[in-house]
């Protein structure tokens, strides 16, 4: 360490510098307090105020990756699982199949399989869900794979979480768990971030835990005193007084969008506009016959639930009529009955349609399984009355063995392809055909000067010709009610 000029030296050379009365004076004036010749060597580099106080960047601590070769190689630390089944009825491939599902769940969510094992038994073990045996045998597999979660190819209750947890000693989801966190990830809108919001509320209010204080008792509800009257609640049960009172409030979010959307309904009704719902299994490819159809621009996945959010988009058939398209949440196998309560206002966009496009993924191993699960959805939102055409899309990528035989069996069917645009042109001629159509069919001589009927006629109706005379247009068209009541003083003497 390098030596320093002693205090008597410093005072000396103020006492020569300085007058006795300005000495006080020196000493507090910095560029006499401190010189670069005595404390630079000792100090080393100083700040003034401001710098001191600023936020200075230290060299050498940022760990952004400069060269390519170290992006490629750097791996994202993603959640490593493994699946369990049990396979009560069906066949294996049924099992295989429904694995393969959870599989690609997981994928979405952001996780990397390790392992998946399926177990057969008549019924799940009420206490493990795959029984005392197995799980120890699950409790191998994670070990030997490194895993750090298991997820259960069914809804789990709360006990069998809990205790096959203890066993494994790893997290344990179930099915409905992962839905919900796909659903989490994936909604837009504020309706859908409300609907997932209510959905896992209802799902974590029965499996929620205590652990050591957290069931101690609170101090009771006594009026006033020093100490209260008796025990009050535990912690576990006022979490679970605030989440009812959060799901009250999410209900009534919920109701209040609801209306929103019912006014919007409400005024395509009184336009007399057609609508259809597209519904289907996720990753049916929905979104791209919508694209094709319309031209919306919905994102296109190839993933599980990609869009949540319900899109209504303009359309037009090849004859001119106008109608509305909605693209509506895609279902799956054992679709938690949580998100049907959750998203029943968003669904019942099909249960208010005048069409339904049922599309189902034609290379997927089992499309008539596909069917029957969203069949089972449309019964639980009440719209089984309405016309469906069963639309089996990724023609190009599918076994034609297996079109044939949907097509044979599906008696309102129509082989597209979303991607090549196979059938797009007859699908739209089926819709055409499938609308309904007005009920009452008029000639009118409409002058000029009301030209705001001809428009109506071409929007709410259906015009079947269109000729422009010298008194004015005559029309030949199909409309409601009530524009044949206002075309009505039009029509000429021999059509009344």
């Amino acid at each position: 360490m390098t030596s320093s000029s002693s205090p008597s030296q410093d005072t000396k050379r103020l006492a020569h510098t300085y007058p006795e009365g300005l000495r006080a004076d020196a000493l507090m004036e910095e560029d006499v307090a401190w010189s670069y010749e005595i404390d630079g060597e000792r100090d080393g580099e100083q700040f003034d105020r401001s710098e001191r106080a600023a936020l200075r960047r230290v060299v050498g601590l940022s760990t952004e990756l400069e060269d390519v070769t170290e992006v490629e190689y750097r791996q994202l630390r993603l959640e490593r699982v493994v699946l369990v089944g049990v396979w009560t009825t069906g066949t294996a491939q049924d099992a295989d199949n429904s694995l393969a599902e959870l599989a690609a769940l997981a994928e979405t969510a952001g996780a990397v399989v390790l392992d998946g094992v399926i177990q057969r038994r008549d019924k799940p073990d009420a206490a493990t869900y795959i029984g005392s045996g197995k799980a120890a045998e699950l409790r191998d597999i994670v070990l030997e794979t490194g895993a750090d979660t298991v997820i259960c190819d069914g809804e789990l209750s709360p006990g069998q979480l809990i205790q096959l947890e203890d066993v494994v000693k790893v997290k344990v989801i179930d099915r409905t768990a992962l839905i919900l966190d796909i659903f989490a990830q994936h909604a837009k809108s504020r309706e859908g971030k409300a609907q997932v919001a209510l959905a896992q509320m209802q799902y974590m209010l029965p499996r929620l835990r205590g652990w050591g204080q957290s069931l101690s008792r609170q101090m009771g509800g006594g009026r006033g005193g020093l100490a209260t009257r008796g025990p009050g609640e535990t912690k576990i049960e006022t979490d679970r007084r605030r989440i009812r009172e959060k799901m009250a409030k999410m209900r009534r979010e919920i109701a209040e969008m609801k209306t929103g959307r019912e006014v919007k309904r409400q005024e395509r009704r009184r336009n007399k506009v057609p609508s259809v719902a597209i519904a289907g299994y996720t990753n049916a490819g929905k979104s791209s016959l919508l694209n094709r159809l319309t031209g919306a621009g919905v994102l296109v996945e190839n993933a599980l639930f990609a869009t949540l959010d319900p899109t209504v988009r303009r359309a037009e058939t090849p004859s001119g009529r106008l109608y509305t398209l909605a693209d509506t949440v895609g279902f799956v196998r054992h679709l938690p009955h949580h998100l049907v309560e959750a998203f029943r206002s968003t669904m019942e966009e099909v249960g208010d349609s005048d069409l339904i496009l049922h599309v189902v993924d034609g290379s997927h191993p089992d499309p008539e399984e596909q069917l029957a699960a969203v069949r089972e959805v449309i019964r639980d939102v009440g719209a089984t009355g309405v016309p469906e055409i069963v639309v089996i899309n990724k023609a190009d990528a599918a076994d034609p063995l297996v079109l044939q035989r949907l097509l044979r069996v599906e008696k309102r069917s129509l082989a597209v392809s979303a991607r090549t645009g196979q059938g797009i042109e007859e699908l739209l001629g089926l819709i055409d055909n499938e609308l309904p159509r007005p009920s009452v069919e008029i000639e009118a001589l409409v002058p000029y000067t009301h030209g705001k009927l001809v428009a109506r006629a071409h929007t709410e109706g259906e015009v079947i010709s269109e000729e422009h005379t010298a008194e004015g247009t005559l029309l030949k068209a199909r409309v409601h009610e009530e524009l044949a009541a206002d075309l009505a003083p039009y029509a000429p003497v021999s059509a009344a």
